[in-house]
């Protein structure tokens, strides 16, 4: 059974930066699409970016240019790279399939605060 526990969140000023790490059990990601989503307070859950087989990212609009995704398949952990952080950025950040999340593998996220 595949669970995901997202860490490295906090607090951190306009335009600073901070990478979250995604660590999952049961789940290889050198044949898969991991997902980062996030969401905002009073706001549904949206999807960040995807990274396919560890390779091919994809992004928001609303982050390209500013985060990354990566993985490290030896350790079965993604990563999520944050530069340049605005406040609008601030939410919940979640890891899971990038394609159809896992509803019974969803983490307790971990939370990014961006404010001076």
């Amino acid at each position: 059974q595949v669970q995901f526990v997202e860490s490295g969140g906090g607090l951190v000023q306009p335009g600073g930066s901070l990478r979250l790490s995604c660590a999952a059990s049961g789940r290889s990601f050198s044949r898969w699409v991991l997902g980062w989503y996030r969401q905002a307070p009073g706001k549904e859950r949206e999807l960040v970016g995807t990274i396919t087989n560890g390779i091919t990212t994809n992004y928001s609009d609303s982050v390209k240019g500013r985060f990354t995704i990566s993985t490290d398949n030896a350790k079965s952990t993604g990563y999520l790279q944050m530069n340049s952080l605005k406040p609008e950025d601030t939410a919940v950040y979640y890891c899971n399939g990038g394609v159809v999340p896992i509803q019974s593998a969803w983490g307790q996220g971990t939370q990014v605060t961006v404010s001076s």
